[in-house]
């Protein structure tokens, strides 16, 4: 995958954002569209994940691309344990570079290491101070490369 490339899913990923405001749905989109995969009940089942339901936990980029991951290399049967080897190998990469790149996983540390704090998003307030902090352009960024990074792995998939 050239930068060109990967640049452009990293735009379309933050076009998404800021239609949906939400990092695990668009983070997923934009990989579903670039990599051809159905995504329409997948994306209604990411609706809470956000921060997991808005808690500070688990960096909805981080899962939106870790499913899309699982989508393409992951096993088709419960019995197979060599098939998850593909998968579990670059969703491993990808979760190591993500948390080289924002400090960790999860919501509250994306937010601290990029904005200086946590924020109660669940509440009007912490939303506030979340958007004033410059939260929406921080959280573009990070999808865009949680996406980018994601594509990456999924193309050096079995690859040394």
């Amino acid at each position: 995958m050239t930068d060109q490339e990967s640049s452009a899913h990293g735009d379309r990923a933050r076009e998404l954002l800021a239609v949906s405001g939400n990092c695990a749905q668009s983070s997923f989109a934009a990989l579903a569209e670039h990599l051809d995969i159905d995504a329409a009940d997948t994306l209604k089942a990411l609706t809470p994940f956000p921060g997991i339901a808005l808690r500070g936990e688990t960096c909805g980029a981080v899962v939106g691309s870790v499913m899309a991951i699982g989508i393409l290399l992951g096993r088709e049967r419960l019995d197979d344990y060599p098939g998850m080897r593909p998968s579990l190998a670059a969703a491993r990469r990808f979760c190591r570079s993500f948390e080289n790149q924002f400090g960790g996983t999860a919501c509250d540390e994306v937010l601290q290491q990029g904005l200086g704090g946590g924020f109660d998003l669940a509440s009007a307030d912490g939303t506030a101070s979340y958007l004033a902090a410059g939260g929406h352009e921080h959280c573009s960024n990070v999808v865009a490369q949680s996406v980018q990074t994601a594509a990456e792995m999924i193309a050096n998939a079995g690859r040394p």
